[in-house]
């Protein structure tokens, strides 16, 4: 039996890919997804904007490793593809960049192939596993990237679907441990002491929708800083999504439920 069960192609359980997909406004989603995110969006209002400067997050974590001259891009939760993904964003900047996407979701996999399509000088792979799967990932990863030069892993709004049981610092530090010197951790993560009582509600309306193994944990300050021990935190630190490197177009909302950081591994 996989120890990792992927979703099946016709769910009755919301997955996280597709339920993020209903909030960034795309089509690619069944009933259950739709519901479990128009009931956890009422209960709480600032998921939808949290969403977008999450993604608007992304793509300034992606530039400001571009230019300081990584490229080699890992993105685990992957999600189905919308705009601004890692690779247009890294090859707009780099275009010899190489993006190897990673998700479980079968949906996202078709999708990937045929909208995540690398520039001619660069690369961009697929990975169909589970984030917890470590062996997996980083066994097809280094196909196309190579391991022993720095890499970006990228990890936004995807470990609040590992339970504190599955230990998800320490899947962190496995895939880090990994990757070379002067590789990068960008990771983005649902806050349980910002507007807590809204995150908390839409968060047990979710899980009530989701499969065991898709159900989301929002962690403290403190908890997503623990993703970063033995690292190099790039200012500003862990932040609320807004508060990191903001351009003028993202807004200064800092009450949005979500952490944010970029580090380094010395």
């Amino acid at each position: 039996m996989n120890e990792y069960p992927l979703p099946t192609p016709h769910p009755t359980s919301a997955h996280p890919a597709r339920v993020y997909n209903v909030w960034l406004g795309g089509k690619d989603h069944y009933p259950v997804d739709q519901e479990a995110a128009e009931l956890a969006a009422v209960a709480n209002p600032t998921i939808v904007p949290s969403v977008r400067a999450n993604r608007a997050f992304l793509g300034r974590a992606v530039r400001h490793l571009s230019a300081a001259g990584i490229r080699q891009f890992l993105d685990i939760g992957t999600g189905i593809p919308a705009a601004e993904n890692t690779h247009e964003v890294a090859q707009r900047a780099a275009p010899e960049s190489r993006v190897v996407y990673v998700d479980n979701d079968p949906i996202v996999l078709t999708h990937a192939r045929a909208l995540l399509v690398s520039g001619p000088d660069g690369h961009t792979d697929y990975v169909q596993a589970d984030a917890r799967d470590v062996d997996t990932i980083l066994a097809e990863a280094s196909r196309t990237l190579d391991l022993d030069r720095p890499v970006a892993l990228m990890l936004v709004a995807i470990m609040q679907y590992i339970k504190d049981t599955e230990d998800p610092w320490d899947i962190v530090r496995r895939l880090l441990d990994r990757l070379a010197p002067g590789s990068y951790l960008v990771l983005s993560h649902p806050a349980a002491d910002v507007t807590a009582p809204e995150v908390a509600e839409s968060m047990r309306i979710y899980n009530e929708r989701a499969a065991s193994h898709a159900s989301a944990t929002p962690r403290t300050q403190k908890e997503v800083e623990r993703f970063f021990d033995g690292l190099e935190i790039l200012e500003p630190g862990v932040v609320t999504l807004t508060r990191w490197r903001p351009e003028p177009s993202d807004g200064t909302d800092d009450t949005l439920p979500m952490w944010c950081a970029v580090a380094r591994k010395p």
